[in-house]
């Protein structure tokens, strides 16, 4: 593990993350997909928080690619849909797997559903070791377990792994009152509390990732993903984003 004073010494705020991945984000401006231009971009950012010692743990979404909850499950049963879901995480886990080693990064992809030829099974001392070993731990395929979301995952993978802070990647700069996209007037919240976002409903994370974190009172940041360099400016607690806490 990266010790306090080094950490501190190098500006890291958090020496241990858990950045959360929206999978939609890897469509980059297509409808659906990967966007290789954008797996490289965000490689490249990874890469230069690792370089600064913080030790990274990482749950990706598989939006791009299949939701469960989605209209493109078609009807489908919930538990097929939600499995072909998990199985979307992996496929994208292990795409940025490649692009962080091609930026000479090391890493490990850990899969809640065995699947030993492309994906190691998760087991949280191996996955503590792989961290403390100076190692990207990407874990794949949600929860393992239908009716619960990736963020759900984020949140079980921060307590397990001890990390100090959830850093929530999307595609807007922080949470706001209503949808920015749809309402251009929308109020951006710089710092908001677990229970306001439950109280007024907020489309942060889902209900049990937020109620999990403020139990356990773990840190949210939420930020723009889009943007080059903003997952280093979280990890040295530049402002940015919303900070959802207290």
């Amino acid at each position: 593990m990266v010790k306090k004073d080094a950490a501190a010494a190098r500006g890291l705020t958090y020496k241990r993350i858990l950045l959360k991945l929206s999978g939609e984000v890897l469509s980059g401006s297509r409808e659906y997909g990967i966007s290789y231009d954008v797996l490289k971009t965000m490689a490249q950012d990874i890469r230069s928080i690792y370089k600064l010692g913080c030790e990274i743990g990482i749950v990706i979404g598989g939006g791009n690619i299949f939701r469960g909850v989605s209209d493109n499950a078609q009807g489908m049963d919930r538990v097929s849909a939600d499995y072909m879901g998990m199985l979307a995480t992996v496929i994208n886990s292990l795409a940025l797997q490649d692009y962080l080693e091609r930026q000479g990064v090391p890493t490990r992809v850990l899969s809640a559903i065995e699947m030993r030829q492309v994906a190691e099974p998760f087991i949280r001392r191996r996955a503590t070791r792989h961290l403390e070993k100076g190692r990207v731990v990407i874990f794949a395929a949600g929860t393992g377990n239908p009716f619960f979301s990736s963020d759900t995952a984020a949140a079980l993978r921060a307590f397990e792994i001890n990390a100090e802070v959830i850093l929530k990647a999307t595609k807007v700069d922080g949470v706001y009152d209503q949808d920015p996209m749809r309402n251009p007037r929308a109020k951006k919240f710089d710092t908001i509390s677990y229970r306001d976002v439950l109280a007024k409903n907020l489309k942060v994370m889902d209900l049990t990732a937020i109620t999990l974190c403020m139990d356990n009172k773990l840190p949210i940041i939420v930020f723009n993903l889009t943007i080059p360099g903003n997952i280093g400016k979280a990890v040295t607690g530049k402002k940015i984003g919303t900070h959802i806490q207290g």
